[in-house]
């Protein structure tokens, strides 16, 4: 213990994280610093979770300064610094590793942070960027979340009926609720559209007795500047073929509501079904 106190001291080479945790060096700890640190704290047992976890899989950003640790339930720390402990009977028995970081599986890392969203909104984003591109199914949240009656476990089993419907981001869920409080027609959401057999687009919102679709252009959730040229190209794919195709800004949608279903419905009472075209519903 001497050495240690010699060289945590001020001028010393280490700095103490936490209690029996030190980093060997003076700058500033890494995010693997930190992660590692964490679980270190946290005993043998532990597994980063929540967004800490999703962080890992590269799919969403991590609460600023706060790691989710899953620990036993008897487990004796508490929380300390930036991490919060999650004391549960439901250890998950596989996790995964990067290195010697230990991170909960996908379903329940999404279960967890959405749990933890302070909005409808953000609840939505995580469990869709979850589900994107078939990194967790419904099935496998529904599961996780079983019976569970943790704060918000009812607003989150709505979330995971929302995106069952078609939803892919949380603004289309905004989308979607705006639509459901208004006299407008029920749409399909994110269908895969076909001319004949060939593929032509998966629009947002589909009024397909009207012809009308809508998409909300959102560089925020879900673009970079490919996914925005990809958007553009479905745009002319789809009035090339005949589709009357509306674009909402998320801020629009939650600014200015009643332009938003003015401008749908006004679309769809001149609207018209497009020839020979063929609608899947969204998986």
């Amino acid at each position: 213990m001497g050495a240690i106190k010699y060289r945590i001291q001020a001028g010393g080479p280490w700095q103490r994280i936490f209690p029996g945790v030190y980093l060997t060096g003076r700058g500033a700890p890494t995010v693997d610093q930190l992660d590692m640190a964490a679980l270190l704290y946290a005993g043998r047992a532990s597994l980063l979770t929540g967004r800490a976890a999703l962080r890992r899989y590269g799919i969403f950003p991590a609460a600023a300064g706060i790691v989710d640790v899953l620990v036993p339930a008897a487990s004796r720390p508490a929380d300390r610094g930036y991490v919060r402990l999650h004391r549960t009977r439901r250890m998950p028995g596989t996790y995964f590793t990067q290195g010697a970081i230990r991170f909960a599986a996908m379903p329940r890392a999404v279960t967890d942070a959405a749990l933890d969203a302070a909005t409808i909104g953000d609840m939505r984003a995580i469990v869709c960027a979850g589900v994107d591109r078939g990194r967790c199914t419904l099935e496998e949240l529904a599961a996780e979340l079983g019976r569970s009656r943790l704060r918000n476990s009812a607003r989150l089993r709505a979330v995971i009926d929302d995106i069952a419907r078609g939803i892919r981001s949380g603004p289309e869920g905004d989308l979607m609720d705006l639509i459901d409080r208004s006299d407008l027609p029920t749409p399909l959401y994110n269908p895969r559209l076909y001319i004949r057999d060939a593929f032509l687009a998966m629009p947002d919102a589909w009024w397909e007795a009207f012809g009308v679709a809508t998409e909300v252009d959102s560089r925020e959730y879900h673009f970079e500047e490919a996914d925005w040229d990809r958007t553009m190209q479905r745009h002319a794919r789809m009035t090339a073929a005949g589709i009357r195709v509306l674009h909402f800004t998320p801020r629009r949608i939650r600014m200015q509501p009643d332009l938003v279903i003015s401008t749908i419905r006004r679309t769809l009472q001149t609207g018209r079904p497009v020839a020979g075209l063929r609608t899947l519903p969204a998986d």
